[in-house]
């Protein structure tokens, strides 16, 4: 314990004099202290990882405080009467500053490359649909209690802002269709913004993004599934995971599973930190049958997740609030 508080209070010392303090977050010794867990007597670990998480708030703290002194000492004032081109002259400025990419499309640039060189076809999600693609096609009957749990907002005209992507489920099935009666299969991800009528906090957003899979065969199994969503987070997060399922209820699959890692100690974690990433299962034969698809001869496997819990994991970014705040000081540390 002793160990952790020196090198807490020589961590902060050394954010004071950054110009680059959370740089400083991935030190050698706060690795070091994390990968020690496992060396540990079972009974100490508790004690021991206590120490270290609150080691990470208070430099988390530090620096947040140190870019803010950062960011404010940067600031030069303008005379915002005169021309602009005194302005621009004196402060170096050009009319217009080049842009950057937002870390969430860099991220779902990214999860699409992953799943395309797996085989399966990419499509981008609408932010406009009707009550039959977001709730009747995926086996949501009238005045269903799950309808209610989706917090949907809704126009005056009854259209709705998806709140999840698999309103363009029916659609790549119908699609599709052509390609299994032909002998083939249905791979399909799509991805896009999704909106919620939800309460803001750390871990709640009204609008987020989401990215979906559907896979349909003659053949297709969970083992498959499985199989494919474990590749597609050790690539994604470039290291083996342990992974597991346990039961959940979706009205669209059947059987329906939530798919959880264990977080790994180098994104700080522990053993037995079990993180939930997404909901998935075989697709309900209903939804088949909404698309014209025969549920009797094929069947298929599907799964959507969000895409900022994939990114707050990858990035120890603690705020989802954070992506939609328009903050610079946020975005620049994705230059």
């Amino acid at each position: 314990m002793d160990n952790v508080k020196e090198i807490q209070d020589k961590l902060i010392a050394q954010v004071a004099l950054s110009d680059t303090p959370r740089e400083i977050l991935k030190s050698s010794e706060l690795k070091q202290l994390y990968g020690a867990i496992t060396s540990l007597p079972v009974e100490e670990r508790g004690n021991y990882g206590k120490s270290i998480n609150q080691l990470k708030r208070a430099l988390e703290l530090a620096i947040t405080s140190k870019e803010l002194d950062l960011e404010n000492a940067a600031v030069e004032t303008i005379d915002v009467t005169a021309p602009w081109d005194k302005n621009t002259g004196r402060l170096n400025l050009l009319p217009a500053e080049q842009g950057t990419r937002h870390p969430l499309t860099t991220e779902i640039e990214n999860i699409i490359d992953i799943f395309t060189r797996m085989g399966f076809e990419a499509f981008e999600s609408r932010q406009i649909d009707n009550d039959e693609n977001m709730f009747g096609a995926l086996n949501f009957p009238e005045n269903h209690p799950a309808r209610d749990g989706y917090d949907t907002f809704r126009t005056e005209e009854g259209f709705i802002p998806p709140a999840h992507t698999s309103t363009m489920q029916n659609r790549i099935l119908k699609a599709g269709k052509a390609k299994l009666e032909a002998g083939g299969q249905i791979a399909a991800v799509s991805y896009g913004r999704v909106f919620r009528n939800e309460d803001l906090d750390a871990t709640h957003e009204h609008t987020f993004y989401q990215y979906e899979g559907v896979f349909v065969s003659k053949d297709a199994t969970l083992g498959q599934m499985i199989g494919a969503l474990r590749s597609f987070f050790e690539i994604y997060y470039g290291q083996k995971l342990k992974t597991k399922t346990q039961p959940a209820y979706f009205p669209f699959v059947e059987p329906g599973l939530e798919f959880a890692i264990e977080r790994p100690v180098a994104l700080g974690g522990k053993p037995g930190d079990w993180l939930e990433m997404l909901g998935c299962g075989m697709i309900h034969p209903n939804v088949l049958k909404s698309a014209g698809i025969d549920p009797v001869i094929y069947r298929g496997f599907a799964w959507g997740g969000g895409v900022e819990r994939l990114v707050m994991l990858k990035h120890g970014i603690e705020d989802i609030r954070h992506f939609e705040s328009g903050k610079l000081q946020f975005l620049r540390k994705f230059l």
